[in-house]
């Protein structure tokens, strides 16, 4: 009977498949989907400090209002960001963003 690898070996180095790969495909889009609500949620916070400080009631939703703002801004950003290049994300064994060996163009064959 001839060994099968458990975990097959992936198309693009540093890009995992299969259910490793759907995780991190799930986790960007989970990331997108909280950036909203936690903008908002910090929003609101400094907006109920000035209601409650200065005794105003329209403050807390203009923080809301601005923090919708700003995670909007920032999902779409992060949206933008992986559908434009999957490479982004992936890094080296040591953290650092992987080279791209075509971005330095045309080396030729000199040693």
């Amino acid at each position: 009977m001839p060994f099968n690898r458990p975990n097959p070996e992936s198309k693009r180095p540093g890009q995992p498949e299969g259910m490793l790969g759907a995780w991190v495909a799930a986790e960007k889009m989970i990331q997108i989907a909280l950036v909203l609500p936690c903008a908002a949620f910090i929003g609101w916070l400094p907006g109920y400090w000035l209601d409650r400080h200065f005794h105003q009631k329209w403050m807390a939703m203009a923080g809301i209002v601005l923090g919708i703002i700003a995670g909007l801004v920032g999902a779409i950003r992060m949206a933008m960001t992986y559908a434009a290049d999957p490479k982004l994300d992936e890094l080296d064994e040591k953290g650092n963003q992987a080279e791209d060996p075509d971005a330095h163009g045309d080396r030729g064959n000199a040693p």
